[in-house]
């Protein structure tokens, strides 16, 4: 069983929790709580991953992200 690492971004708003992996064009999912988002998206990576390797496909590196917020004034 091979292991992988990936960056994965997690916002919540009012309907709940959205989460992206950012170097898998296409893997994003969405749930109530941020438990579930967080399942939720480990599954997606999943299904991509097997996808790509079934395909032969590059699976991209890990890479360090910075996230960091901004004041802006306008």
């Amino acid at each position: 069983m091979n292991k992988f690492m990936f960056q994965v971004v997690i916002e919540k708003d009012n309907d709940g929790y959205f989460a992206f992996c950012p170097a898998l064009q296409g893997c994003y999912t969405q749930g109530d709580s941020y438990e579930e988002v967080l399942e939720n998206i480990k599954d997606a990576i999943r299904l991509h991953v097997e996808d790509r390797l079934e395909e032969k496909t590059p699976i991209p590196s890990f890479q360090s992200v910075s996230l960091t917020a901004v004041e802006v004034r306008v």
